[in-house]
């Protein structure tokens, strides 16, 4: 057997510890300095050791054939070797040392050289400077030659040793923690990002606004009524035909033929997936969390998940400390700072991933098992414009009371009619804060998430458009926790809205240049989705007035429209709750949703709330923009609950 791995190992591409993220396909260039023979395979320096048995680097390679993995993680990921053996070996393999991480700390002199962020990206470290060389310590030994260069035209000359990947993190936040915290604060390019809001300017101009309506209404009361009518009305109208076309547009997609089964396009290699979870004070959460994550099926040795925690959130790290966890996953603490929001903490652990394909769960998701792959094979068959891969959400807990019954309503036309149907119309589609998946490549050119937008989400996906990349949506399920207590779902929804007002804002700060990059039907479709969806939760205490009428009450308008105006706003608001309830019942189709049909017309008492909630949101504009009112998660959870059904 030790003569047959040993062939297997001779007939391997590279040195043996390759890495599949830098060459996908064919041999892998030997990345040793000129002049020095070419080193031993890893696989043979270990055997040699006595680190592994044969029979595992056999069936090691075998498993490198068909992944984008190094041999070393998937010795280390199926425990067939343990991480000092494999750092060990990879010195001895690359003719270096281990740097001994306790005896000295990097130079921080020398890591501003390179910069911190790039130092991750390159998974090196500049540590010490003796006379005219620098000692640099490597986590990927197998990628120091190729970005040699480079790091010389910063430092001069080199000599490498090798560090395990934890060790060189901890050094490197041990010298420059609160650089990384600013660059994940600041990441975004702040034309794009909303950091700069001024509260007192906004509220400047709230109550300028605010006064010029009084005014307006003290002194013609029925056209500042009839203006604001209209305005209200406009943008019932716009909504409504926009859902209808989403939803016409995805069924007659749902209708042609399906794409071909991916399993029967051309084989690639499967990437290294990096998954990042924010967790905050859920401690109660984390050991189901780690046993749903369990159940994915892509290969342990390409997975990896990022337990997101802040570092003062000792409850959490400490139930993460005490579940166990398996080598594929891994708890990323966030420095403390003033501003706590998820797209700042995702931003900073986004540094230390290890994937090509970055993607986001919320700590109470349950994704399906094959999730990963599908979401690998769709970027595989999309093209290079293809930037994000957005699943469907669904809830487990539909029957826990009326409200997570209409929130659940709600999302399933949201997720499985609405944003399709936005794709298919080529409409900017305004992301969901989880199950997305995204090219590493892309979203660090455009500088990740917007550490103070509370709507991160549905800001990046406009970024994605103007920038001229795709979102698909993709039939993958994941199953999390529907928001069920009243006033944290108004605290929910306030965020939600406030970001939205707030993405908008910034976006339109300058209009022409927003329509030049999206186009005119984009830019039409930014102006409905965001400020009509505004403008129709602030305004909607307009449309309940006429409610009055129905008890035989007087209404403002009554004698002030002439009889085929008052039919037609009848006829609008019929048309807006038929295709309303329509869309709602359409969605309702998956035989786990059936049962909530009858629960449909409620959602005239569900919406209402919604209003209140954009109320909050505005004044937190002016007191507190960049606060994340966080939704306690696992309040009713359950594994029984935790079997989807596909979108039909």
């Amino acid at each position: 057997m030790a003569a047959f791995a040993q062939n297997r190992v001779q007939q391997a591409d590279g040195p043996g510890d390759r890495t599949g993220a830098d060459a996908p396909r064919g041999p892998v260039p030997v990345l040793v300095p000129q002049g020095r023979r070419r080193p031993p395979p890893l696989g043979t320096i270990l055997l040699r050791r006595g680190a592994i048995q044969p029979a595992d680097l056999v069936r090691a390679l075998e498993i490198q054939a068909v992944q984008q993995a190094r041999l070393g993680d998937i010795l280390r990921a199926h425990g067939m070797a343990s991480d000092r053996a494999v750092i060990e070996a990879l010195a001895e393999q690359f003719g270096t040392t281990v740097l001994d991480a306790s005896a000295s700390r990097p130079d921080p002199r020398l890591i501003d050289s390179l910069g911190p962020s790039r130092c991750l990206q390159l998974g090196c470290l500049p540590w010490v400077k003796a006379g005219a060389v620098t000692l640099v310590a490597s986590a990927r030994p197998d990628r120091f030659e190729a970005h040699r260069d480079e790091i010389e035209a910063a430092l001069g000359p080199v000599t490498m040793a090798v560090l395990a990947e934890d060790d060189l993190h901890a050094a490197l936040i041990g010298s420059r923690r609160n650089t990384l915290r600013l660059m994940a604060e600041t990441c975004v390019r702040a034309s794009e990002s909303c950091r700069d809001w001024d509260a007192r300017r906004f509220s400047h101009l709230a109550l300028a606004a605010l006064a010029g309506v009084l005014a307006f209404t003290l002194a013609a009361p029925l056209m500042a009524f009839l203006v604001l009518f209209g305005i209200v009305v406009l943008a019932l109208v716009l909504g409504s035909a926009l859902r209808i076309a989403a939803a016409v547009f995805q069924m007659r997609g749902a209708r042609s033929p399906a794409p071909a089964d991916a399993r029967s396009a051309p084989r690639f290699r499967q990437p290294p997936v990096s998954v990042m979870v924010p967790l905050y004070r859920e401690p109660d959460i984390a050991p189901r969390l780690v046993q749903r994550l369990g159940a994915l099926t892509y290969p342990r040795e390409l997975l990896d998940i990022m337990l997101v925690v802040e570092e003062d959130d000792h409850l959490t790290r400490d139930a993460l400390a005490a579940s166990d966890l398996p080598r594929w996953m891994r708890v990323i603490p966030v420095p403390d700072s003033d501003l706590r929001t998820k797209p700042r903490a995702l931003n900073y652990a986004m540094n230390y991933a290890r994937g090509r394909i970055i993607g986001v769960w919320d700590a109470e998701d349950a994704p399906a098992p094959d999730q990963l792959q599908r979401v690998v094979e769709r970027f595989a068959r999309g093209g290079p414009d293809l930037a994000c891969v957005q699943g469907v959400l669904d809830y487990y807990n539909p029957r826990t009371n009326w409200l997570s019954r209409c929130f659940t309503i709600e999302y399933a036309a949201w997720f499985r009619l609405m944003l399709p149907g936005l794709e298919k119309l080529g409409l900017v589609v305004p992301l969901g804060g989880t199950t997305l998946f995204f090219r590493r490549e892309i979203l660090e050119e455009l500088g990740g998430w917007d550490a103070h937008n509370v709507t991160e989400d549905a800001d990046l996906g406009l970024r994605l458009a103007r920038h001229g990349y795709r979102t698909e949506l993709l039939d993958t399920v994941t199953m999390e926790e529907a928001n069920c207590r009243l006033w944290p779902w108004i605290k929910q929804r306030s965020r939600w809205l406030k970001g939205y007002a707030m993405t908008y804002a910034v976006h339109m700060r300058d209009p022409v240049t927003l329509w030049r990059q999206l186009g005119t039907w984009r830019f039409a479709g930014v102006q409905v989705l965001f400020l009509g969806t505004l403008i129709q939760f602030l305004l909607a205490p307009i449309l309940w007035s006429f409610w009055l009428m129905l008890f035989g009450l007087g209404h403002p308008l009554a004698a002030a429209l002439p009889g085929w105006a008052a039919a037609g706003v009848a006829g609008i608001f019929l048309a807006a709750e038929v295709s309303g309830l329509a869309i709602n019942l359409t969605a309702l189709r998956a035989p786990r949703h059936r049962f909530l049909r009858v629960w449909t017309p409620t959602l005239h008492l569900y919406f209402p709330l919604a209003a209140i909630a954009a109320y909050k949101g505005c004044w937190e504009l002016i007191s507190s923009p960049f606060y994340w009112d966080k939704t306690a998660h696992g309040i009713h959870d359950g594994p029984q609950l935790l079997q989807p059904d596909l979108p039909q």
